[in-house]
């Protein structure tokens, strides 16, 4: 299967909330202003003013961070794109939370019964995501990403003077699954700082792989303390019941 992304053409949005409501409406959520993510907000726009507006969402990684650090495979990445979550298997860690470079999963503190919620990009949905499908003006297409790509560059080279030289997600942290054009650059549009083109698991492996050697560690130094505080109190037991003990000297 083709990998499939978003391309957000920001010079071509014009803030109409019409993604957020599909959005909003497609997953089951109350209606409600989108001013950042929460259990209840996937999607919102950013109004970075002179009718510039900036649509954030899950970016899908091409190698996602939160999926690696799972340690209970919660989160996947699937063939056509998506990184989508299985609340059955999820412990409520909350890694993924701290190892998202965008800042995208969000906690239902709320429930008694808490998810990690975010976008899955309508994984399954006839005609793709219906924030794209709802867009009225082309602001945000689907489909295969080496397409999408050629289309930036092609937007990019016919119109210069319109659009910054570069394409957001083509590869930060080893590319993503939505893609931004613009007439800013990213840190004019308020799009988070990340860390470089590696993909992220390259860093998180760095610290993951040692996980064994300290729970090992760990275990033993806990078993010592165990070992140390239970023979005191042996040796105290057999003290106190034993004719020669403190007790009898007094």
């Amino acid at each position: 299967m083709a990998r499939m992304a978003k391309l957000i053409d920001v010079t071509k949005c014009i803030g109409c909330q019409s993604c957020v409501e599909a959005c909003q409406k497609t997953n089951g959520q109350p209606a409600h202003e989108a001013r950042g993510f929460d259990d209840q907000t996937f999607t919102y726009l950013l109004d970075r003013g002179s009718d510039t507006y900036v649509r954030r969402m899950c970016m899908h990684c091409e190698d996602p961070a939160c999926a690696s650090v799972c340690p209970v495979k919660a989160l996947t990445k699937t063939a056509e794109g998506n990184v989508v979550y299985d609340p059955t298997k999820c412990m409520g860690c909350r890694y993924c939370v701290m190892a998202c470079a965008f800042g995208v999963p969000a906690y239902e503190w709320h429930s008694a019964t808490p998810r990690v919620r975010k976008c899955e990009g309508c994984q399954g949905r006839p005609g793709g995501p219906a924030c794209a499908e709802a867009c009225p003006t082309g602001a945000t297409l689907y489909g295969e990403r080496e397409a999408l790509l050629a289309e930036a560059r092609k937007r990019i080279t016919a119109e210069p003077g319109t659009y910054f030289n570069g394409i957001f997600g083509d590869d930060e942290v080893g590319g993503t699954d939505v893609i931004f054009i613009a007439g800013k650059d990213p840190a004019a549009l308020g799009l988070p700082v990340v860390p470089g083109k590696r993909a992220l698991p390259d860093y998180t492996w760095q610290a993951l792989k040692h996980i064994p050697d300290v729970v090992l560690l760990g275990g033993v130094l806990l078993g010592g303390m165990f070992w140390l505080t239970k023979r005191k109190e042996d040796v105290a037991r057999a003290e106190g019941s034993h004719p020669g003990g403190d007790h009898e000297r007094r």
